[in-house]
């Protein structure tokens, strides 16, 4: 277990310990929490997955297509 010092502006403070008292949660408790939330959302790709990815001509081409077709207004929500 690590102890982190950290800044942030009363505004900020505000928010989080709204939302921390919002959950029933301590301070540090809810950081960790939206920390863990925030990146077990996100992916990450390291540079070897990436150089296996723009390998693959036939996957770039239909991200690239795609991309067009998105930019101009040829797709649909589902």
């Amino acid at each position: 277990m690590k102890t982190v010092t950290m800044r942030v502006d009363d505004t900020v403070y505000r928010m989080i310990k709204t939302a921390a008292d919002g959950q029933k949660r301590n301070l540090s408790n809810f950081i960790e929490f939206a920390v863990m939330q925030y990146l077990s959302s996100v992916q990450y790709v390291d540079n070897d997955e990436m150089d296996e990815i723009l390998q693959d001509t036939e996957l770039v081409q239909n991200l690239k297509d795609g991309m067009k077709e998105l930019e101009r207004g040829e797709y649909t929500l589902v």
